[in-house]
């Protein structure tokens, strides 16, 4: 069942083709990997599917519907929430502070249950300056959860993490979207992980799409081999 669609998601900026003609399609529980090497369009595909970018061609359909105009703040209103690449926490409320007031606007009933998830029970009183990056991140992963989303936008939850931070933290989204089957789209530089943690993995290189399906064939395709994976595949 099609839940989040972006359909020919292009975004141009004068003479500069940032995306062309991406597709994604988005389904309940399923967690889809954007990788591709610097400069590939991720981070503006996360935006233009989130709102925060508008369109040059293309369309971004919720159930069916069209939502291409729609704000961010609309789009998070209506199940679609996002995390961005710096951790968006405030340094001087403490993390129950923040998830209370997330949870306060989005309607959150259970937020106990997010909090055991991502083991944040211990530092809920303190101060987010105070804690480790690491914790900080997964107070990030906390909020774009908060509120029950349909869909979660993820772009490098994993950015400055340490090895071992790194694979909880996909453990993580993976366990969380499927047990809550939020539809995910995670764009992140730790490939080992996205190829051990996704369902589906889309390829962009220069703005466009080199391939997209299951894991194992997106590792050995050779155009991908090529361009980004090499030796790593």
């Amino acid at each position: 069942m099609t839940l989040f669609q972006g359909s020919g998601v292009t975004v141009r900026y004068g003479a500069v083709r940032a995306l062309e003609n991406v597709d994604i399609t988005l389904e309940p529980g399923v967690v889809h990997g954007v990788i591709g090497p610097n400069g590939a369009g991720k981070s503006t595909f996360i935006d233009a599917l989130s709102g925060r970018t508008r369109l040059s061609a293309g369309r971004v359909l919720l159930d069916g519907e069209d939502i291409t105009g729609k704000p961010v703040g609309w789009r998070r209103h209506h199940g679609i929430s996002r995390s961005f690449q710096r951790t968006s926490v405030f340094a001087s409320m403490t993390v129950r502070s923040q998830l209370d007031m997330v949870a306060r606007r989005t309607g959150e009933k259970d937020l106990g249950a997010i909090v055991d998830a991502l083991g944040l029970g211990s530092v809920l009183d303190r101060v987010c300056s105070e804690i480790a990056y690491g914790t900080q991140r997964s107070v990030d992963l906390a909020m774009a959860l908060v509120g029950g989303p349909r869909v979660v936008l993820l772009d490098e939850p994993c950015a400055g993490l340490v090895a071992d931070e790194a694979v909880r933290m996909l453990d993580h989204i993976r366990d969380l979207c499927k047990d809550r089957k939020v539809a995910a789209v995670l764009v992140e530089h730790d490939v080992d992980g996205v190829f051990r943690t996704c369902d589906v993995i889309t390829v962009l290189n220069l703005g466009t799409v080199l391939t997209s399906g299951a894991p194992a064939d997106v590792r050995k395709n050779e155009e991908v081999v090529r361009a980004y994976l090499g030796s790593a595949a």
